[in-house]
């Protein structure tokens, strides 16, 4: 019988727990979740739109969700979801038309995004307080 032979210390190949994902991974995967929560956020509007055409009542109970704690804490998340997505998307278009796929660039544009959407999620609290 042939004996055990001692294992190989080989290195595994990465995975999630010892990998870092790039930030414009982090932005990519970032872009679909927010995606998804734009087209949940459409459930409010369309609650707000029937609220509204119901009458004075159903109105008046949207109304009170929206200006409590929780309803203020969903609408910055979708202010938040809605500017990164925006950003996000035009950097897409200019992906798309072959610009900026240099490494220094596209990290500018990492940058830009978040900078982007920070600014625009914090002009519209400031102003619509």
């Amino acid at each position: 019988m042939a004996s055990a032979t001692k294992p190989h210390s080989r290195p595994l190949s990465p995975h999630l727990q010892v990998y870092r994902l790039p930030l414009t991974a982090i932005l990519s995967i970032t872009h679909r979740i927010t995606g998804i929560g734009l087209s949940l956020g459409l459930l409010l509007l369309t609650w707000w739109l029937v609220a509204g055409a119901y009458g004075q009542g159903p109105y008046e109970t949207f109304q009170t969700v929206l200006t409590s704690w929780f309803g203020q804490l969903v609408l910055f998340g979708f202010s938040v979801a809605l500017y990164f997505h925006l950003c996000n998307g035009i950097r897409h278009l200019f992906w798309d038309a072959g610009k900026g796929f240099e490494i220094g660039a596209t990290q500018r544009a990492n940058l830009i995004v978040l900078a982007a959407a920070t600014v625009l999620t914090v002009l519209t609290w400031l102003l619509a307080i």
